[in-house]
């Protein structure tokens, strides 16, 4: 059949079984949506900012690992997708994002609202696209969505001309495509895998490092078997979370800069240390020279540029996790006489003692609301529910990670390698509309929450019944910490209380809304939020100068801790 661009578009997404797209509309993509107006199959979700809808499209792709879509027009709209394309490319997460452009012949001419957008966003995609020609746009869309949701995922961007979106051509949509060049390695080599096994078996204090990686790859289930069958003690990155249940005794809890004083001893200890889909990055390495001094290292992941890029290991397996662990699990059976927790027992005694020895901790203020202990009460009252917890980045990100136990994959949420405030909330909204019946919380910080709460207006139109907690302090409480711990306390453009009173905010959207600001208040308070059928937004008076330990200081090894 023959039709105009746009429709190609739209009758390409639905190919991909795409549901929903995040956007706001404009003049380069008028057309697109003139034609998406007509659509029954296909649900658009109008965010009130552009990062709010590239943010959204990460947790929608993050909760369910399909990818993530955005429409957006050109020039300034594009260029405010910029900051979520990058967290996507940094943190592994597949979305594809749409940008409207200028007709292909005023391209270079700096027509109104032009930008150059592949060119501004080469260096933050996996691959991006100008689709200069009508009869190009739907194989490019095919390899779009390949190239995204393929080897290492990450986005991916297609800049359309608005005279490609109008003319017309037959449609034929490829039922697969080829791209010199690209061409993911999923098995890992047999031989490598065998001797890793063999490496494994003979450790006397191994140790898993699971990242981000083991989610995407849907390893989790082999990352259990393996620590289980083994008795391996097991910690993960900030990414990693979920995919290894932390009520399990082998769970370490995260490690690196705010980890657990357990996790961060074991790296130091071990004699091998396995990773699986992590990237070695400094906030969990600390000082690289002092970094796992006495460990031999297995490198599992899908991109061979991560192998060695920041630590050199020594048994590298490029591939993908789920399918190596598979190939690897059995290899272990020829092991029957081994009674491997016996084997592991004074390694887990001296991690035992570890964790006795510097527990996560925080002192107790009924004079105060303090936020380890709104997470503690949180996780209480939601373990048998599984939410989905988002949280927006600064010390809240870190008191997610340490104080809510988590036990299942793809139900936390967080930016990790970029790190941009206000990613949290828009984020919670796309994961609600990709898991219509789940229970979905963000965590947010003050500071945060003012980058993103336009996005009120989204959940209030689209019935999204996301759950705020606003962890309160006044303060840009990350960078106020390392102001009082390392910068005298001169809190240098931190002091964030002139803010708006958020309980009138969310009231002005017609939000269920209230307040606490004591400590025998929260759980009722915490009841009171997970009650409401619709949307709430709590906005919690912690402790302002309360902070986030342990803490490694930056260039220091991860041993060296500061503790509460």
């Amino acid at each position: 059949m023959r039709l105009n661009g746009a429709n190609i578009l739209l009758e390409s997404l639905k190919r991909e079984g795409v549901k929903h797209i995040f956007g706001i509309p404009g003049g380069a993509v008028i057309n697109v949506f003139d034609e998406l107006y007509k659509q029954k199959d296909l649900e658009f979700i109008l965010t009130r900012r552009e990062d709010g809808a590239t943010f959204a499209a990460e947790g929608y792709a993050r909760s369910t690992g399909k990818v993530g879509v955005v429409f957006v027009t050109s020039g300034p709209a594009a260029t405010n997708t910029v900051t979520g394309i990058a967290n996507a490319y940094m943190d592994s997460v597949p979305i594809v994002v749409f940008t409207g452009q200028v007709p292909t012949n005023l391209i270079g001419n700096d027509a109104f609202q032009e930008a150059d957008t592949t060119g501004i966003t080469r260096p933050c995609t996996k691959h991006n696209f100008l689709v200069k020609h009508v009869e190009d746009l739907a194989e490019t869309i095919k390899k779009a969505f390949y190239i995204a949701s393929t080897g290492r995922p990450g986005p991916v961007l297609i800049d359309l001309p608005k005279d490609v979106q109008v003319n017309e051509t037959e449609f034929n949509y490829p039922k697969s495509v080829f791209i010199r060049g690209y061409n993911p390695t999923y098995h890992g080599n047999p031989r490598q895998i065998k001797k890793v096994a063999q490496i494994i078996a003979k450790a006397k204090k191994p140790l898993l490092y699971v990242g981000g990686g083991a989610i995407s790859s849907e390893a989790h289930e082999e990352v259990y078997k393996l620590a289980k069958k083994l008795s391996i003690p097991v910690f993960t990155t900030l990414m990693g979370i979920g995919a290894f249940p932390e009520t399990d005794e082998l769970s370490l809890g995260m490690a690196g800069m705010h980890g657990t004083y357990r996790a961060n001893m074991a790296i130091q200890h071990c004699d091998l240390l396995i990773s699986i889909g992590a990237r070695f990055d400094d906030r969990v390495t600390g000082k690289l020279s002092d970094f796992a001094p006495c460990a031999s290292i297995v490198h599992i992941d899908i991109d061979p540029a991560s192998i060695s890029k920041n630590v050199k290991v020594d048994y590298p397996i490029v591939g993908d996790a789920k399918l190596i662990l598979q190939e690897m699990l059995p290899l272990f059976d020829g092991y029957e006489d081994r009674n491997w927790e016996e084997m592991r027992k004074p390694w887990l005694e001296m991690i035992e003692n570890w964790k006795n020895e510097h527990k996560l901790a925080y002192i107790r203020d009924e004079k105060t609301i303090k936020p380890q202990y709104v997470l503690e009460k949180l996780y209480q009252l939601t373990q048998d529910i599984y939410p989905i917890v988002a949280s927006d980045v600064g010390q809240h990100q870190m008191w997610v990670a340490q104080f809510y136990t988590f036990t299942k994959a793809r139900t936390h949420l967080s930016a990790g390698g970029l790190g941009p405030m206000g990613f949290g909330f828009p984020a919670a909204l796309g994961a609600q509309v990709a898991n219509p019946d789940r229970m979905v919380i963000n965590i947010t910080g003050d500071g945060s929450f003012q980058m993103s709460m336009q996005e009120l207006a989204t959940i209030v139109e689209f019935k999204l019944p996301v759950k705020v907690v606003i962890l309160n302090n006044g303060f840009l409480g990350m960078v106020r910490q390392w102001q009082q711990l390392f910068f005298g306390r001169r809190y240098a453009g931190t002091d964030i209380s002139v803010q708006p009173d958020f309980v009138k905010l969310a009231q002005s959207y017609g939000v269920d809304t209230f307040r606490l600001e004591e400590e025998k208040d929260v759980e009722e308070g915490l009841r009171k939020m997970l009650s409401c059928k619709g949307a709430c937004v709590m906005d919690v008076r912690i402790s302002p100068e309360e902070n986030v330990y342990p803490m490694v200081p930056a260039g220091a090894p991860i041993s060296h801790m500061l503790l509460v």
